[in-house]
C-alpha cells in the first residue's frame, strides 16, 4: 500500500506591516495569519485611525492660522502649494473654511480644487483626513464634489503633501460668494446653502500687525481672538503676570476674559466695546505683543497676585478640540 506523501503548504511571501493592504474587518488578514483582519493587523490600523492627534497642523506654515480657520473664522480661503507641484489639469488648490452643502472638497468645472476645512473628520487625525480628501479631489472629475470617508491609517498627512516653504496667507471674506464664481450657474441647492451660510456668518477681520489675531463683531460686543504658538503653561504664566499688573487689556473698555484651547494651541480672548473696530485694535494689539514677549522671557516664580490671576484665567478656559 502506497504511503501518503506528507502535505506541504505553499510558502506565502512575507509582507511587512507597511505592505499589508486594508481589507474588510471580517475578511482574512492579508498577512496570512489565518485570523480576521480586525483581530490582526486591522487592530493596529483601527487604533492608529482613532488616536487623537492633539496638534494636527504642527509643522505646517501658519499653524496658528490653520487653527483659526478651522475653529474661529466663518468665511476665508488660502492658496495651497503642493510639494510636487500641481497635476496636469489642476490650475489651483484652495483651502476654504466651509464649502456648499458641507462638501469635504470640490473639483470645479475648470479643474481647480477647493478643500473644506470645517468638516467633521472620521479619524482622530484631521491632517490625515484632509490629505486623503485632497488626493481624491485631485483625481475627481471636474464639476464634482468629494464625499467624506475614513482615511487609511497609513495614508499621507498634509505635512507630506504641502510645500513647507510656501507661505500660508488666509484671505477673510465678508461672505461665501467665493463658492460661486458664476452665480447664474449655481444650482438651487447651492444657492440655498449660500444664503444660509451668509445669514449665519459673524463679521470677522484678520489683523495685519500681528499674527493669527482675528477681530469679530457680535450684536452685544466685539471680540479679539488671538491664536498663539507658545506652550500653554508658559503662555498662561505670562498672561497672568500682565493681568495682575493691569497690563493685559487692549485699551480703554477692553478686557482679557479667558481663552480657548484648540488643536494643541491656546487662544486668548478679549471683550471689546461695540464701537471698537479692527483698525482701532491694530496698534493696541502690537503694543500688547511687545508686553507679552517680555513676560514670556521672565522665569521668576509667580507672586501671590499672579497665581490668583492665573487661576482665574484657567477657570475661564474652554476646550474646543
Amino acid at each position: 500500500m502506497a504511503k501518503k506523501r506528507p502535505q506541504t503548504k505553499a510558502t506565502r511571501p512575507q509582507l511587512t506591516d507597511g505592505e499589508i493592504p486594508v481589507v474588510g474587518a471580517r475578511e482574512p488578514c492579508p498577512c496570512g495569519s489565518g485570523r480576521r483582519y480586525k483581530a490582526c493587523h486591522g487592530r493596529a490600523a483601527a487604533q492608529a485611525a482613532t488616536e487623537l492627534v492633539h496638534r494636527p497642523f504642527e509643522g505646517l506654515p501658519g499653524e496658528c492660522d490653520w487653527v483659526a480657520l478651522r475653529e474661529l473664522v466663518p468665511a476665508a480661503t488660502a492658496e495651497l502649494t503642493l510639494k510636487d507641484g500641481l497635476p496636469e489639469g489642476v490650475p489651483s488648490v484652495t483651502l476654504a473654511t466651509v464649502l456648499p452643502m458641507a462638501w469635504p472638497a470640490l473639483r470645479r468645472d475648470n479643474g481647480s480644487v477647493l478643500l473644506g476645512l470645517q468638516n467633521d473628520t472620521a479619524s482622530g487625525d484631521i491632517s490625515r483626513d484632509l490629505a486623503d480628501t485632497l488626493l481624491r479631489a485631485l483625481q475627481a472629475q471636474p464639476g464634482t464634489p468629494v464625499k467624506g470617508r475614513r482615511a487609511p491609517a497609513e495614508g499621507p498627512r498634509l505635512q507630506d503633501l504641502l510645500d513647507p516653504k510656501a507661505p500660508f496667507e488666509p484671505v477673510v471674506h465678508p461672505g461665501f460668494e467665493f463658492w460661486v464664481p458664476d452665480p447664474q450657474s449655481a444650482t438651487p441647492d447651492v444657492t440655498a446653502s449660500l444664503e444660509r451660510a451668509n445669514a449665519a456668518a459673524i463679521p470677522t477681520v484678520k489683523l495685519q500687525g500681528v499674527d493669527a489675531a482675528y477681530w469679530c463683531q457680535t450684536p452685544e460686543k466685539n471680540h479679539l481672538r488671538w491664536v498663539m504658538p507658545h506652550p500653554e503653561e508658559q503662555l498662561l504664566d505670562a498672561l497672568a503676570r500682565l493681568h495682575a499688573a493691569g497690563r493685559s487689556n487692549l485699551g480703554e473698555g477692553t478686557r482679557l476674559v479667558g481663552s480657548f484651547r484648540a488643536h494643541g494651541l491656546t487662544v486668548p480672548v478679549w471683550d471689546l466695546p461695540s464701537g471698537v473696530t479692527a483698525d482701532d485694535i491694530e496698534k493696541p494689539a502690537a503694543e500688547f505683543a511687545e508686553r507679552l514677549a517680555a513676560a514670556l522671557a521672565t522665569d521668576a516664580p509667580l507672586t501671590a497676585d499672579e497665581r490668583r490671576a492665573r487661576g482665574g484665567l484657567t477657570n475661564r478656559q474652554v476646550t474646543l478640540s
